[in-house]
């Protein structure tokens, strides 16, 4: 059976939503200790699903979650450039595209193809097209 509630940590951090057997499930915001970050979205059994990680200095990552590390798809937003791609335990892994704050973007393909077969595409204005 699903609850619901607040749980506070004993480092400050709180959380707040869906419980199941003990275990934050279903939709809910978690909050680190002294502001220390927040993730604000769906659990299941205790870990991250599909949600918004925000830290204290404003960067965020926006989207899916398998084990409590970043895996799937997803956007890093810092600041100055955004990257929308793959990601795999937690790392950027696989097709995305980084995008800078000047309209500048980088296609990056799946680190499984060799070095020398990385097309990197850049295209902006103030950067010429190529294709290595």
């Amino acid at each position: 059976m699903s609850t619901g509630g607040r749980f506070d940590f004993d480092d400050g951090g709180s959380y707040c939503g869906g419980w199941e057997q003990g275990k934050a499930h279903g939709q809910g915001v978690c909050t680190g200790p002294q502001g220390q970050g927040e993730y604000a979205g769906a659990w299941s059994h205790g870990f991250e699903v599909l949600g918004v990680y925000t830290w204290p200095s404003g960067n965020s990552y926006q989207g899916t979650w398998a084990q409590g590390k970043r895996h799937g798809v997803g956007v890093e937003s810092k600041g100055r450039w955004d990257y929308r791609g793959e990601w795999t335990n937690g790392l950027q892994d696989g097709y995305g595209t980084e995008t800078y704050s000047d309209g500048a973007s980088i296609s990056i393909p799946s680190s499984s193809i060799p070095p020398p077969l990385f097309p990197l595409l850049y295209s902006s204005s103030s950067v010429p097209n190529l294709l290595y």
